[in-house]
């Protein structure tokens, strides 16, 4: 399994205008084989970033994802954003433990 965590800060309103794309990439990433969770979400105490959250099957599930035309279609959209800084790195997990809910 593979855990990706990261963010992206943006330019006041570059979050809004990027929100269509953003949707379009959650919905066709779900579908993929390998994805188990993907999910956007604003920061509650900075509104111009946008955190990322991610759970793979594999590398190779990840790998593939990274080269789908929806990615590249969100990677351009992304480039022409005004980003002011970004981080997103993977981490590889053996498993999983509950916290809370089921």
């Amino acid at each position: 399994m593979i855990i990706v965590e990261g963010w992206v800060r943006m330019e006041a309103g570059e979050l809004d205008r990027l929100r269509d794309a953003a949707v379009t990439m959650l919905e066709e990433t779900r579908k993929e084989d390998g994805c188990i969770s993907y999910a956007f979400a604003r920061a509650i105490e900075e509104q111009d970033v946008m955190r990322i959250a991610e759970v793979w099957e594999s590398q190779e599930a990840l790998t593939a994802h990274m080269q789908t035309p929806h990615m590249a279609a969100f990677n351009q959209a992304l480039g022409g954003a005004k980003i002011l800084g970004v981080s997103v790195k993977s981490y590889p997990a053996e498993s999983c433990q509950t916290l809370m809910g089921e």
